[in-house]
């Protein structure tokens, strides 16, 4: 199987999948969910294999300059709309690809966490087949215009997916979302039209256009436009109120997809489109954009603390650690934007295992209040402990992936002699404190203590749902002990880009 096949086939298998969902029984949520199940794991397969393609790839021919083209493999171009020079132009990078396995990790999980949704399950594993096709598409367009149409079919079904299928305030959550996404859709657009007319090649074509020295001018103005609407989904200040009500409100497999996986587009956009296309607008607004980050490493962590409901403390934990993925981006050094990658994978993997256990824990208790549980771990041991497993993570404990991604984060970012990035480094690392405070407050509240009458009688996780939690377990502990391999192909990658910003 060919590396551009390959590819081609990762986004549109769940298209498939959603299609063979469709002539099913509205009633037989059985067949539905096996679909679905089977979609993702030949998926899983096909990235997996992907992986392995790319990493022998990658060692023999090592990246040697700081020409993007010769950061991508398996490349392939044909001409689609020729009166816009529109391509299906596709190829992947390292990071493309860590993120295409942090993805099929995250949906098939959340397919098995989600088994138990018979609410109009045909509509609901479409649309959430649609959305990772979406997602896929993202991290294999080249073509900036197939980049921003998949990016809009990752984004559109969450509407339906948490106004449908949501708990509390969810149609108000659903819209504010979505306004939020849209409007920061059309800067994308706005700066993406920018440089297709302003590179007077005519062309969405990321190679080409990267070859393209835009005026100063144009860079102050555009970058700012291109970094916030990417910005947008990943939850910069003040643009991040959406995240919080997002993230309660949805069913459990969309706010692991979201927040695992979906957020992390804003960071991709911001590093791909944004830094490496426009490195000397980059230089101009990296301050500013630094200071609001660092406002979102803390505001994001203080708000946790006041927060009693699970799931609103791993949504503002979340605008926290989504934060340092732009702050070690705005540290504009190599082990800051290197960090900032790992942060991407490392976030996904220990927001997707939160907002799973949470899901679990509220289906047997009704409740994600804290002060309304206590004595878990007498009654859900094996919940229990993935709970404070993950949570020592979230907290940086080495040995998890939290560690190595945050130590790459705030080293990058002192390692940048400005006294503004060493304040706020100093600043930034100060949320680590508090996120103990939060994690180690909920942990407590959940497992320990006597436990209330009414959860005497609850049951542990079935076969069925200790397979995605152990998957995501087994993730966070291979990422923090064995990183290197990752570390490596992450390095492949960021080494154009950062050579860009430094010309």
């Amino acid at each position: 199987m060919n590396g551009p096949f390959l590819l081609t086939m990762i986004w549109v298998v769940p298209f498939i999948t959603a299609l063979a969902c469709l002539p099913i029984r509205t009633d037989d949520h059985r067949s539905i969910k096996f679909i679905s199940l089977t979609g993702n794991l030949i998926n899983l397969l096909l990235v997996t294999i992907l992986t392995f393609k790319f990493v022998a790839v990658s060692a023999a021919n090592p990246v040697a300059d700081n020409a993007l083209s010769s950061l991508f493999h398996f490349t392939y171009k044909v001409d689609w709309l020729t009166m816009l020079n529109i391509e299906y132009n596709i190829g992947v990078d390292a990071i493309s690809v860590l993120m295409m396995l942090l993805t099929a990790i995250v949906i098939f999980c959340g397919i098995l966490a989600s088994w138990n949704v018979n609410k109009q399950a045909k509509e609901f594993f479409v649309l959430l087949n649609v959305l990772v096709a979406g997602v896929y598409g993202v991290f294999v367009s080249i073509d900036l215009f197939t980049f921003f149409l998949f990016y809009e079919i990752a984004v559109l079904p969450m509407y339906l997916l948490i106004g449908l299928w949501g708990t509390g305030r969810k149609e108000y959550a659903s819209m504010k979302l979505t306004l939020m996404l849209v409007a920061g859709s059309a800067f994308i657009l706005a700066g993406i039209l920018a440089l297709y007319f302003e590179s007077g090649a005519n062309s969405f074509d990321l190679q080409v256009l990267s070859q393209h020295q835009f005026s100063d001018s144009f860079q102050f103005w555009v970058f700012p436009i291109i970094f916030l609407g990417f910005g947008v989904l990943g939850a910069i200040f003040p643009f991040h109120t959406w995240s919080p009500d997002g993230h309660a409100s949805a069913p459990t497999a969309v706010s692991m997809l979201h927040a695992g996986v979906l957020m992390k587009l804003g960071g991709y956009g911001c590093l791909r489109v944004g830094m490496y296309l426009l490195p000397e607008g980059s230089q101009m607004w990296m301050d500013f954009f630094l200071i609001l980050v660092t406002v979102n490493v803390l505001y994001g962590a203080f708000g946790a603390i006041r927060q009693t409901d699970l799931k609103y403390i791993t949504a503002y934990s979340s605008v926290s650690h989504c934060g340092l993925v732009l702050f070690g981006f705005t540290a504009m050094t190599f082990t800051g934007i290197k960090g900032g990658v790992l942060q991407m994978i490392s976030h996904g993997l220990m927001t997707a295992l939160f907002f799973c256990l949470i899901g679990m824990i509220y289906g047997r208790t009704h409740t994600r209040t804290v002060s309304e549980m206590g004595g878990l771990m007498k009654v859900m041991p094996f919940l229990s402990v993935a709970y404070i497993i993950v949570g020592l993570a979230g907290l940086g404990l080495p040995g998890l992936s939290g560690f190595v991604a945050e130590a790459n984060v705030f080293v990058g970012s002192f390692n940048n002699p400005a006294t503004l990035n060493r304040i706020c480094t100093v600043l930034a690392v100060l949320s680590i404190v508090v996120t103990a405070v939060y994690v180690l407050r909920a942990v407590n509240g959940l497992v320990n203590g006597p436990i209330k009458e009414q959860f005497t009688s609850l049951t542990d996780a079935s076969l069925l749902e200790k397979i995605p939690v152990t998957i995501l377990l087994v993730c966070l502990f291979g990422m923090g002990i064995l990183p290197g391999w990752i570390i490596e192909l992450v390095n492949n990658a960021v080494h154009p880009i950062y050579n860009n910003l430094m010309r």
